[in-house]
């Protein structure tokens, strides 16, 4: 049983990846017989990004620093207000490391411009 979930699974993925590049080949193969310019494929490749891995290191560490300040705080407020902890912790948490994901996000929208 659980051979079959795994197939199902990976072929799943598989599959997924197939059609995305069979479709994309195909797409570009009429564009070329129709005349068009090749150049086009290559849109994004003018500007130089961020390399991946700047990227991925400063949205993880403010994700990280997101959820480290939001376990902090459920404490601080447990410890003053003395709310339901069972509630407290996951929803400070998320929240802060949400606000994390969305300070790493604009802090990569500014590392690309640059």
């Amino acid at each position: 049983m659980e051979v079959a979930v795994l197939a199902i699974i990976f072929g799943s993925i598989f599959g997924v990846f197939y059609l995305f590049f069979s479709t994309r080949n195909k797409e570009r193969l009429a564009l070329i017989e129709k005349g068009a310019d090749a150049s086009i494929f290559a849109k994004g490749a003018e500007k130089n990004p961020a390399p991946f891995w700047k990227v991925f290191i400063l949205n993880l560490s403010v994700l990280l620093t997101g959820i480290g300040t939001g376990i902090l705080t459920a404490m601080l407020l447990d410890n003053i207000l003395n709310v339901d902890e069972e509630a407290l912790y996951p929803g400070v948490i998320f929240l802060t490391a949400g606000i994390g994901l969305f300070v790493g996000f604009t802090l990569t929208k500014k590392l690309d411009k640059e």
